[in-house]
């Protein structure tokens, strides 16, 4: 049984593309799924003025109770 050139380059062709597309697809999904949890993060980050807004109350809250406390320690 011989095998003809057509059938071999045939083979030759699919055992070396064969693993790129498998390749391929597994990159394609990772940076699919890649993008699924950027746009989560995107969702739950917190701007800078959320964060400056919770500072300044957390501050106020600590200079009342600063207040409080010397009106406890004054007397």
């Amino acid at each position: 049984m011989e095998i003809e050139a057509t059938l071999l380059w045939n083979l030759v062709l699919t055992l070396v593309i064969l693993p790129f597309g498998w390749a391929f697809s597994k990159m394609f999904s990772e940076v699919k799924r890649l993008q699924i949890l950027l746009n989560k993060t995107r969702e739950e980050y917190s701007t800078k003025e959320d964060l400056r807004d919770t500072s300044g109350r957390v501050m106020e809250a600590l200079h009342r109770l600063e207040d409080k406390l010397d009106k406890v320690l004054s007397r």
